[in-house]
């Protein structure tokens, strides 16, 4: 296994001290290191704070800033963080109007931010948003429901309040495609195996495989499939708006992802669905992968006033 790292035991650690140093104007840590804030706060503001393991990247760290996270906790690779670390970030970003956790519905997060709105709710005013916009466990009773991968960053972008986040996540729908599975540098080992003409459909962003492997196919089959099913899995009112997303896992060049956002765009608007906003890129990644995700959100006119507020983080900018 050949990656860009001194060891295996510190290249998280490692990893997130560069993240912080290349965008100082941004972020700083916590205390201890724990967790990585907004470098100014507002007073009087709700806090948004989200967490998970680290090879998601620039997810969670990269939305740390104005108009999105005040803070995020970094696990192990694809580890939850710890209490300690969420209470962390909580007692740094709580400037008086209590704090709104953002979390992807896996057993381990939830367990975790859970055990840290326990420890400290008597301290602090504490809630939580569960994000579970993936299609592939709805269908196979994984754990506590859908995942939440990709559409986790459009709950971040508008979660104003509980309720406009909750709303929110009932109205996205995500999917997976992937041609290779992960090398986790702690093991060595790759999470899943295909051979050349093989892709896995419905991947998880932790390297899980998927609920078929099909033969591998020109782009606008894999991203019809992708989409049909994500089409036949909400129901779109009349004048619904949509938020088209298409998110690259870790291993896929944007000239690819752009061949597949111009497939899905024009398969969902066939279907009479306009699409009014756009995102492509790599913004919530399972390592190496080379694959992709397709997410589709149904927006509020309130809702795509407040995506359009303004954006300054690492990750993602705009006036």
């Amino acid at each position: 296994m050949k990656k860009f790292m001194n060891t295996a035991e510190t290249m998280v650690a490692e990893s997130v001290e560069g993240f912080v140093r290349a965008h100082e104007a941004f972020v700083v840590f916590g205390p201890e290191r724990r967790c990585i804030r907004r470098r100014h706060l507002t007073p009087g503001k709700v806090a948004l704070i989200s967490g998970g393991g680290a090879g998601h990247e620039p997810m969670h760290i990269g939305f740390v800033g104005h108009g999105m996270l005040d803070a995020a906790c970094v696990g192990h690779i694809f580890t939850s963080p710890t209490p300690g670390q969420i209470i962390a970030a909580i007692e740094e970003t709580d400037t008086g109007a209590g704090c709104l956790l953002v979390v992807k519905n896996y057993d381990g997060d939830l367990m975790n931010f859970e055990m840290a709105i326990e420890m400290a709710g008597d301290r602090h005013s504490l809630d939580m948003v569960v994000v579970s916009d993936d299609i592939e466990t709805s269908k196979i009773g994984e754990g506590r429901g859908r995942r939440g991968v990709a559409g986790t960053l459009v709950v971040m972008t508008l979660s104003a309040l509980k309720q406009l986040g909750e709303g929110l996540n009932t109205r996205i729908r995500s999917m997976g495609v992937a041609l290779n599975g992960v090398t986790v540098p702690q093991t060595e080992r790759t999470t899943f195996s295909l051979g050349p003409d093989e892709m896995e459909i419905g991947v998880g962003i932790h390297g899980e495989p998927g609920h078929a492997r099909q033969p591998f196919a020109a782009s606008d089959a894999i991203i019809g499939h992708l989409c049909q099913t994500i089409a036949g899995d909400i129901a779109a009112a009349p004048g619904a708006k949509a938020l088209l997303f298409v998110n690259g896992l870790g291993g896929t060049p944007p000239a690819e992802l752009y061949l597949a956002y111009n497939g899905a765009r024009r398969f969902i608007e066939e279907r009479g669905i306009p699409i009014e906003r756009s995102l492509v890129g790599t913004y919530v990644t399972s390592l190496d992968m080379q694959g992709l995700s397709v997410t589709l959100a149904l927006l509020t006119d309130e809702e795509i006033a407040l995506w359009d507020a303004p954006v300054a983080t690492a990750a993602l900018h705009w006036p």
